[in-house]
Formats: structure tokens, C-alpha cells, sequence
């Protein structure tokens, strides 16, 4: 029989806070959401301390909880239907992408990554670049992108717990794509 872990939440905030915020921040990129994410959390695992069998580690029980809580996020962020994107880039004309027949315009094509001598997508400077990106993402559009690339959930999960169709997460996580590629390619890649 597997051995039940005892919780104590006297160490969580030197055990795991820091890591809780980190995982946090990755997926809303914004600190101060993250540090209420966080606290969300603890307050969340010690209202609900008694339901903690020790099945799993604390670690677990309280990463579960955190994914939990940026979904509720992302919920509740993810009332306003529309997307914008006038706050991200004015010149960003998504309709500049492609041609008459579907097809890349020439001056839009995607630029070969690996070809720009910058391919270490591990590196710090590419997760501060894509941060930056992520933050000027709708919140909609970001909790889209997030959850399925971040959180690997699939689209029909997404669609259900954003409440949204699946020909609006298709067009939301095409757009979002578009404008990451632009700004990553301008914040990164030639930068």
C-alpha cells in the first residue's frame, strides 16, 4: 500500500511558491495576475485541506490546483467574445498574410527560424521574447493559445470550458499564430 503524504502548510510558500508563481506567469504573462493566482491557490488547498488524501504530493495537489485556477482565469477573462487586435500592432493586417488564391504573399512568408542563426527556442531571451508576445495578446486569444500549447489540452476542452465554438477557437488560435510569428519574428528573430 502506497504511503500517504501529511501535508503542512506552514512550508508551502517556501516550498512551492516560487515555482507556483513561475508556472503562473508563464501561462497569463502577467506578474501581478500571477502572485493572485498563487494566492487563489493556498487559500483555495487549505480550504480544502481535509479533502487531501496524500494520493499524490502536495506538489501535485497544489500544481492541480493552480491549473484549476488559471482555467477559472481565463473563464473569466474569456467573457468578452470578440477579438481585438487594435491593442497589439496597428499595422498588423492579418489580411496582408495571404494572397487572393490562399497562398503566403511573398512579403509575409513566414521567415525560416533556423536559417536566422537563432533556433535555441529553450533559451531565456527567446521565453522573455515570447512572454512579451503572449502579454500583448488578447486575454481570450492567449487563453486559447495557452491551453492548447502550454497545457496540451485539445480544442473541443478548450472550446467547452471557454465556452466558444470551434470555428471561433479555429479563427481565435490562427490569429493569435499570426501575430506571435510577427512579433516574435520582430522581438527575437531580428532583433
Amino acid at each position: 500500500m502506497p504511503r500517504k503524504e501529511t501535508t503542512k502548510p506552514s512550508n508551502w510558500i517556501e516550498k512551492y511558491a516560487d515555482s507556483l508563481f513561475g508556472y503562473a506567469v508563464s501561462r497569463v504573462s502577467d506578474r501581478e495576475t500571477a502572485k493572485d493566482l498563487v494566492q487563489e491557490t493556498f487559500l483555495s488547498a487549505l480550504q480544502n485541506l481535509t479533502s487531501f488524501r496524500g494520493d499524490s504530493s502536495e506538489r501535485t495537489w497544489l500544481f492541480s490546483i493552480i491549473k484549476n485556477n488559471i482555467v477559472d482565469h481565463y473563464r473569466k477573462s474569456a467573457a468578452d467574445k470578440t477579438v481585438s487586435f487594435s491593442n497589439i500592432d496597428s499595422s498588423s493586417d492579418l489580411d496582408s498574410y495571404f494572397a487572393d488564391d490562399g497562398e503566403w504573399k511573398e512579403s509575409a512568408a513566414p521567415i525560416n527560424w533556423s536559417d536566422s542563426g537563432r533556433d535555441d527556442f529553450r533559451s531565456k531571451e527567446f521565453q522573455e521574447a515570447l512572454q512579451k508576445c503572449l502579454a500583448k495578446l488578447t486575454s481570450q486569444c492567449r487563453a486559447v493559445f495557452s491551453l492548447k500549447h502550454f497545457d496540451e489540452l485539445e480544442s473541443d476542452e478548450i472550446c467547452k470550458e471557454l465556452a466558444i465554438s470551434p470555428s471561433n477557437y479555429w479563427v481565435i488560435m490562427h490569429r493569435a499564430k499570426l501575430v506571435l510569428r510577427r512579433c516574435i519574428e520582430k522581438n527575437w528573430i531580428q532583433a
